[in-house]
């Protein structure tokens, strides 16, 4: 492993940093409907006419074709501009398009991937279901193969953003006698398709990213089969690698930031015991140092598997370690927060307004998304440790 930048990639972070403090919105992001899915689409087409969407992804489909490396460069500079997340892009943008550009026709990758890079295609994510939870390979939702169609009945949940985007990415299962994970199939299925129902579900941190699709006898073409039948459950893996890896790299390093803000917040307001300033309250100070050396062992961890990817192109099992470690390191920044605002914290402030009471509520998702921490857990202990079941 290698951590040393060269001049290369030393002058491509100066110029990412220049064209970002340029160019990152002053305006506040919407955190809701149209208006958030306007800006989220025009803040990645700006990033594509300055060229500077798709950092790795590759030329022909409108990306920049270059490093991971230089990915990493990227997203570091992205958090340290404290630009605004990607939200209703990120889906298709960090591990749907990813997933289609590994494992897709090249009719696929031509039609998608560039109105992706754009701005001008959402996604949103259909694995989970109400029976099912984490568990991808008891998938119940039925894809019925009829001429050159297939016929879906069934539900997801948890499906971000379904309610604004344009495709919905799932996996169906399309071979009910097959053994579970060989019967399933992972379909593009355009959510202005007849028979979808999509409902809201709102959060306790009050926003509605979250939604249920219902399918009701929807024809969808087996055009939009991505890595053939029965192959769903392979593709969802590659999915997953991306999701659990790559895709949350800004999110990691922005961690960096929350808690330089957890700092001030500690100089600034009392301690809980009474004992003058929380920053200056022993058990306190501890916590603070623990999270700044758990942000700098993530950051780490992030770095070691950038430098796996460059030899091995594609992320692997290690990616659940990284998520797992964020997802409950998350939560401790957002907990010791609540514990020093006391019962101020009783006033919900909103997380999209900087509000640590609405981040804390919305930091209970982060053990979920991308599978539970359960789930991670086996996933390290069988498949990096090669731990006995």
């Amino acid at each position: 492993m290698d951590l040393q930048f060269d001049r290369e990639e030393v002058d491509f972070r100066e110029s990412a940093r220049e064209w970002l403090t340029a160019h990152v919105p002053a305006e506040r992001r919407p955190e809701d409907g149209k208006a958030m899915r306007d800006f989220d689409n025009a803040w990645q087409r700006t990033q594509y006419d300055g060229g500077w969407a798709g950092v790795s992804w590759p030329r022909e489909y409108g990306g920049l074709g270059l490093s991971v490396v230089k990915q990493l460069i990227w997203y570091e500079e992205y958090a340290r501009a404290q630009a605004p997340y990607t939200g209703t892009t990120f889906p298709a943008l960090f591990y749907g398009g990813p997933t289609l550009a590994l494992r897709g026709t090249d009719a696929q990758r031509t039609e998608h991937l560039p109105k992706i890079l754009r701005g001008e295609e959402i996604w949103s994510q259909g694995f989970s279901e109400p029976s099912g939870g984490s568990d991808l390979a008891s998938v119940r939702t039925r894809a019925v193969i009829d001429g050159d169609h297939l016929v879906v009945n069934g539900q997801k949940v948890w499906s971000s953003y379904a309610d604004v985007a344009d495709y919905h990415f799932c996996l169906f299962r399309t071979d009910p006698e097959a053994p579970k994970r060989q019967g399933l199939s992972w379909v593009l299925v355009p959510l202005g398709t007849p028979g979808i129902e999509v409902r809201r579900i709102k959060t306790l941190a009050r926003n509605h990213h979250f939604c249920e699709v219902f399918y009701d006898d929807v024809r969808v073409p087996l055009a939009n089969v991505v890595g053939g039948l029965g192959n769903g459950w392979t593709v969802a893996m590659n999915t997953l690698g991306f999701e659990r890896g790559s895709a949350f790299l800004t999110e990691q390093l922005e961690l960096s930031h929350a808690v330089d803000e957890l700092i001030e917040l500690c100089r600034r307001r009392d301690s809980p015991s009474g004992s003058g300033r929380a920053i200056d309250d022993e058990s306190i100070a501890v916590e603070l140092a623990d999270l700044r050396a758990s942000v700098a062992a993530l950051r780490a961890m992030s770095y070691r598997s950038v430098s796996k990817s460059v030899r091995g192109g594609v992320p692997g099992p290690e990616g659940s370690i990284i998520r797992l470690y964020f997802a409950e390191l998350r939560q401790q920044v957002a907990a010791l927060a609540m514990k020093v605002l006391a019962a101020d914290g009783l006033e919900f402030q909103p997380y999209w307004e900087d509000g640590w009471s609405g981040l804390w509520l919305w930091d209970f998702a982060r053990t979920v998304g991308a599978g539970t921490s359960e789930i991670q857990r086996n996933i390290i202990g069988d498949r990096v440790l090669g731990l006995p079941r």
